[in-house]
């Protein structure tokens, strides 16, 4: 699944790319957890080597790097990179693919284990980018990919997380295909909350001795009986859009009317695609509240919506906040909870309307 309108990655991913994963708390809590699931699973040690693609401000390798275990960051974008540097965490600034992995694996050999999160959709070459793992990655070495399932972007109207910096969007069935072609094989696969309903694959050489676990044959089942093997499956997606669109302008419009406060938080892409489909603007949402200083002190491209810190909201005191980045909603209500004390409350969009 694609959309036929590109930007080029290196306009996408500049050196002031403002995405830092850090900021987070629940994210970087993730990374933790799989560091020390993976770590006891693969027998990863001070002889192992993991390397992470598009590994951002280190937020994941900071926890490989605790263990003692030598570790390798791939990110383009020099701001992340930078910050990764500075908790000492190696970091090459570059884009991934064949020509990089055969420099590292004539360097370095092959890696134990090469993770990869989030990173997929981003890809404009995907052939190019898979080739690269599998020339990186160790014989009896294992891949960790994650992203965020097609079945749940169709089944939950999750189309703000369609825009130009995802190139790609995956099902199970296409991400095997893609690795088979590269003499990759998926060993087992497991279902993830994160972004919204993700699936993290493991995936090893052909020749690996690591054994298929029933996980694969029975997510693959799930996504054939739901029909996603054809197109009609994803008729009625553009109405469903449409019917999130307008529920929340007719939110705005009437809180509007009524001379109601709204904010928002999260100045996330997903909140962007929303923003402007929907054709909202800062008279109908004033602000939105980040909690990167990255991000603060500017606009949200489109709709011109100023980005500010979350001291506006103790100031403002809104009696509705809109969490843009839904998946990170249960993060975001407890952190902004002191809204209770004037009687605010938290709507998100996606799936549809839901106020807490």
């Amino acid at each position: 699944m694609q959309v036929d309108e590109v930007q080029s990655h290196e306009a996408l991913f500049p050196a002031d790319y403002a995405y830092f994963s850090s900021y987070s708390s629940s994210w970087l809590e993730h990374a933790r957890g799989f560091v020390d699931a993976a770590t006891n699973r693969l027998g990863l040690g001070h002889e192992s080597l993991v390397l992470e693609v598009a590994s951002n401000d280190g937020y994941l390798l900071q926890y490989v790097a605790d263990k003692g275990i030598p570790c390798v960051g791939i990110e383009p974008t020099s701001g992340t990179a930078a910050v990764s540097r500075g908790r000492g965490i190696e970091t090459i600034e570059a884009f991934f693919g064949q020509a990089l992995a055969r420099e590292l694996a004539g360097e370095r050999g092959g890696a134990e284990l090469i993770v990869a999160n989030n990173v997929l959709a981003h890809v404009p070459d995907l052939n190019d980018f898979i080739a690269g793992l599998a020339i990186m990655l160790a014989q009896q070495g294992s891949l960790s990919i994650e992203f965020p399932h097609l079945q749940r972007l169709i089944e939950e109207r999750q189309f703000d997380t369609v825009y130009h910096e995802h190139f790609s969007y995956f099902s199970l069935h296409t991400v095997l295909n893609a690795l088979v072609q590269h003499g990759l094989r998926i060993w087992d696969v497991e279902r993830l909350t994160t972004h919204g309903g993700s699936l993290r694959v493991w995936a090893a050489h052909d020749s690996s001795a690591f054994e298929q676990q029933p996980s694969v044959e029975a997510i693959l089942n799930v996504e054939r009986a739901a029909g996603m093997l054809a197109m009609d499956y994803y008729r009625g997606f553009q109405a469903q859009a449409d019917e999130v669109k307008n529920d929340l302008l007719a939110f705005l419009l009437e809180k509007r009317r009524l001379g109601r406060k709204v904010a928002g938080y999260g100045a996330a892409a997903k909140g962007n695609t929303l923003l402007n489909y929907a054709g909202v603007r800062p008279d109908l949402l004033p602000y939105v509240v980040d909690a990167s200083p990255h991000k603060q002190g500017r606009f949200l491209p489109g709709s011109r919506i100023p980005v500010v810190s979350e001291a506006r909201i103790r100031e403002t005191q809104p009696d509705y906040v809109v969490i843009l980045p839904w998946n990170l909603r249960d993060e975001i209500t407890a952190q902004l909870a002191y809204i209770r004390e004037w009687n605010g409350k938290f709507l998100t969009v996606i799936p549809k309307l839901q106020m807490s």
